[in-house]
């Protein structure tokens, strides 16, 4: 594979991504990219976010909202999921790989991996609630 060719919008991006840690969305960055790039378009952003993605610079995360969440942090960890504010927020945790050995106890094929993502409500929205 061709080395890739430098690209200061891409650096934008990947720059802008390091300093998330709520994994957001094509939206988010390219509204906050554009405060510093006014020229960058959206789908210059989005090209650029699913080449990252693809050569696993970052994490493409599918969490069941219907849009990609991205995240700067591509080393084995797990996530959150609030359902009432759609916040994904990385859970400190110690690993569950074990999961693997118990999901192929009974399973003849080869099971290479997982996603987990943990769902309920975060803490900013059950004190909200706490509040109403």
């Amino acid at each position: 594979m061709a080395a890739l060719k430098y690209s200061r919008q891409r650096e934008m991006i990947m720059d802008f991504l390091m300093t998330r840690k709520d994994h957001p969305t094509a939206d988010i960055v390219y509204m906050n990219v554009r405060k510093q790039n006014p020229n960058i378009s959206l789908g210059t952003v989005y090209r650029n976010l699913t080449l990252l993605a693809d050569i696993g610079e970052i994490a493409r995360l599918r969490v069941g909202d219907g849009v990609d969440h991205f995240d700067a942090d591509t080393s084995p960890h797990y996530h959150f999921v609030c359902t009432e504010c759609g916040s994904v927020i990385d859970l400190e945790m110690d690993s569950i790989e074990g999961i693997l050995e118990i999901a192929g106890a009974h399973f003849d094929g080869h099971i290479a991996g997982h996603v987990t993502h943990f769902y309920g409500i975060c803490g900013n929205c059950a004190k909200l609630k706490q509040l109403s």
